[in-house]
């Protein structure tokens, strides 16, 4: 790797570590063992580098993500259970990139590319957690599903997030989160 991928991804190890609203240049610089002046030269200032390690940060965990989403066995005979427990098991496995996603939603107010990006991943992710739910692929995915089904999805995992980010001693279990689900449900139809 040169020095432009090197601060890239030692800014992504130091907000995975420190947050973005800690991790200065000096850090980013130390763990790619260049000197401060590259991060000018490579991406224009700390902040730039810092907003691009942010998605980075996401987009690998999103990517994992899914893919636990995906490929995980059910827990129980719906599966649905078993779907809300890896949503669970992956934030205690990546609380670190959960939270800098959280970061990175208030950073967005104020940096329009940030946003852009973000927005990005989210239509995307709406249209995967669409297609996870109804059992089809992405591309069979229709653009009402993606908005119906993938956001209310995604909602409810970002939510989800904010519990056990905060409280995890009394955020729900992923049964809880199914029957709350029934239970909505039904006072619906």
């Amino acid at each position: 790797m040169g020095n432009r991928e090197d601060l890239l991804e030692a800014a992504v190890r130091c907000i995975q570590e420190k947050g973005y609203a800690k991790t200065t240049l000096r850090d980013i610089a130390g763990v790619a063992g260049v000197s401060m002046a590259a991060v000018g030269y490579h991406y224009g200032s700390t902040e730039k580098l810092l907003n691009l390690a942010l998605v980075r940060a996401i987009e690998n965990w999103s990517a994992t993500f899914g893919q636990v989403l995906a490929d995980g066995e059910p827990a129980d005979q719906d599966g649905h259970t078993g779907f809300w427990q890896r949503i669970i098991d992956s934030l205690n496995d990546h609380d670190r990139t959960a939270l800098a996603s959280f970061e990175a939603f208030v950073q967005s107010q104020r940096v329009p590319e940030l946003r852009a990006q973000i927005a990005a991943s989210q239509r995307e992710g709406r249209r995967g957690m669409a297609a996870m739910a109804t059992g089809t692929s992405e591309e069979a995915v229709t653009e009402r599903a993606a908005r119906t089904i993938g956001s209310v999805q995604l909602a409810l995992i970002t939510g989800l997030m904010a519990q056990w980010m905060t409280d995890p001693e009394h955020a729900p279990t992923a049964a809880e989160v199914v029957e709350g689900l029934k239970a909505l449900s039904s006072s619906l139809a």
